[in-house]
């Protein structure tokens, strides 16, 4: 039997198979189909939305800080800068060394480490340098180099440097995220920092803005800028004195601070060694950062014997004139107390207690006034108190040795032995000297500027009345007789303004256990003009080299100082 084999036979075989594999493809793709739009549609329908949204988080700037002149002038200590930042694209950079050789001649780059981050060929992005102005900007667009780039940045400068370097603090990196380190930067991170804010919407397939308004927009709400008390000339001028007292004496740290006695702002705080926040991280330990004049306690020593003194007023335990029997030494629970010079004055006035620093003296004032009445007042001064300055990190003394029922412990503390404070609550607390007897809260910050909104004002704040007007007026005319008279042998006189002064002299605990060792720690106390005090000023340095009393070591620089705060502000003369 012969099989037809005609041409038109094997045409339609081959349609029918052609047909069959249609039919199969068609029924592969339709099923996939529904699958891709009915069971898996709510997935790819969300992966679209994705692609075609868009969200950003808007960064707001920070707030800067700043000083204020005498002129009424702002003048920057910690402000923002704009610029770029480079970076390339390791995966597709072709020649990283002709990119380098073209780059250098613009900016400084290091060759080992942007060639090394050039090498990370699964990396598309490396920054390779920051803080590039505009013009640098501009040049490296010039250059027209594939995958290598620039994106804003912002950064956190400080154009007076060391200047006030503890008040201000620095913006650091904590973990992964920037925030105030220290300072003003730190207790005022919130409103440096200001609020975030946000964008978001959609967009066509081909990157066209879709609906923007109708989604979200929340702009960003700028830091507030943050105004303080310190004056900049002041300030300097301070900072410059401590850096010839460091070099002079080369002490292991100390600080000052000048305050306003009637008001409790702040012209001045300064304290060595300090830093300079463009490069914090240079510094070698964390404890440079740390304030001294609010963060650390000190037994000061003799200048405690005008609050001791004026208790005793107060009291009317003893006047000026009241006299005791000075043998040079006074023992009392088994202890000696002595003098410095351990010699004795015989039959002396209280006025030769402070004009001599005659620690029996003090003594003698602490057993009048009586454990409870001192305890009242140390504790009325604020010592053994926070003064709740708007700094973080502030610390209280300690003024536990008046717990104590051992008579010696109330002699050594009237002579500022055994109690301790920082530098800033024993400032407030003769302040009350200076001020008619009244403390007042110390201040930092002169106002927080908020755009749009009213300034947060800060302003004087009383906090009590210590001792009555009289006693602030006799203990003050008591120590313009020692600035007058015993300091530096009455060289340190002004000719045309009064000014009260008393230093001390202390020897510095041991860290390891109890007793004292065989360093120092000098402070200086004064206030000007005398009887209408404008100024307070506070100076302290530890363990200075060569010299023993801190007359010597400070009072040189308390003079320059005083000097410039009186010719500086004008203030009239009362001689």
């Amino acid at each position: 039997m012969r099989l037809d084999s005609s041409p038109e036979r094997e045409i339609t075989k081959r349609i029918r198979i052609a047909f069959f594999i249609l039919l199969v493809a068609g029924g592969f793709l339709l099923g996939r189909l529904f699958f891709l739009q009915v069971v898996s549609g709510a997935y790819y329908k969300t992966q679209a939305q994705r692609q075609q949204n868009f969200s950003q988080i808007l960064t707001p700037k920070r707030g800067d800080i700043y000083l204020r002149e005498r002129s009424g002038e702002l003048i920057p200590v910690a402000s923002t800068k704009e610029g770029y930042l480079l970076f390339i694209n390791p995966k597709k950079l072709e020649n990283p060394d002709d990119a380098f050789k073209k780059l250098s001649k613009i900016i400084k780059l290091d060759k080992e480490d942007f060639l090394d981050r050039a090498s990370k060929k699964d990396d598309p992005y490396e920054v390779v340098a920051h803080r590039l102005d505009r013009k640098a900007a501009e040049k490296v667009t010039d250059l027209k180099l594939e995958n290598v780039g620039l994106s804003p940045e912002e950064w956190r400068v400080y154009p007076a440097k060391n200047v006030a370097s503890h008040v201000v603090g620095f913006l650091g990196y904590k973990d992964d995220e920037l925030e105030g380190q220290y300072g003003i930067e730190r207790f005022f991170e919130k409103e440096l920092k200001g609020m975030t804010g946000q964008v978001a919407g959609s967009q066509s397939a081909g990157g066209i803005l879709l609906e923007l308004g109708k989604r979200f927009f929340s702009p960003p709400e700028e830091g507030y800028d943050v105004v303080l008390t310190l004056e900049p000339n002041v300030q300097a001028f301070v900072e410059k004195k401590l850096k010839e007292v460091e070099e002079a004496w080369k002490p292991s740290g100390g600080g000052a601070i000048v305050i306003e006695p009637k008001t409790g702002k702040i012209l001045a705080m300064a304290a060595f060694p300090n830093f300079d926040p463009n490069t914090y991280g240079k510094s070698e330990s964390l404890d440079v950062f740390i304030n001294p004049v609010v963060e650390s306690v000190f037994e000061f020593g003799s200048v405690f014997k005008p609050l001791t003194m004026a208790a005793g007023i107060n009291e009317r335990v003893v006047t000026p004139e009241t006299t005791y029997f000075d043998k040079g030494y006074l023992t009392l629970d088994g202890y000696t107390i002595k003098n410095f010079d351990e010699k004795g004055r015989g039959e002396t006035t209280m006025q030769n207690v402070l004009s001599e620093s005659l620690n029996t003296g003090a003594a003698f004032v602490a057993g009048k006034l009586g454990k409870e009445n001192m305890r009242r007042y140390f504790g009325a001064y604020g010592l053994g108190e926070k003064t709740g300055i708007t700094l973080p990190g502030e610390v209280k003394g300690n003024l536990k040795n008046l717990n104590s029922m051992l008579d010696i412990e109330y002699a050594t503390a009237a002579f500022g032995q055994g109690v301790s404070a920082t530098p800033l609550e024993f400032a407030r607390a003769t302040s009350a000297l200076a001020n008619g007897g009244k403390i007042m809260k110390p201040y930092i910050i002169e106002r927080i500027l908020r755009p749009g909104r009213q300034d947060i004002v800060f302003g004087p704040e009383e906090v009590r009345q210590i001792i009555t007007l009289e006693t602030a007026d006799t203990i003050s005319r008591m120590l313009v007789k020692v600035g007058d008279e015993a300091l530096l042998g009455g060289t340190a006189k002004f000719k045309y303004w009064t000014a009260a002064a008393k230093t001390g002299t202390a020897e510095i605990p041991n860290k390891e256990g109890k007793g004292y060792s065989d360093q120092y720690l000098h402070s200086f106390l004064a206030y000007a003009p005398g009887f209408d005090a404008r100024f307070l000023l506070f100076m302290y340095i530890e363990k200075p080299q060569g010299v023993r009393y801190a007359s010597t070591s400070l009072g040189p620089y308390y003079e320059q100082i005083m000097q410039f705060l009186l010719t500086y502000y004008d203030v009239p003369p009362d001689r």
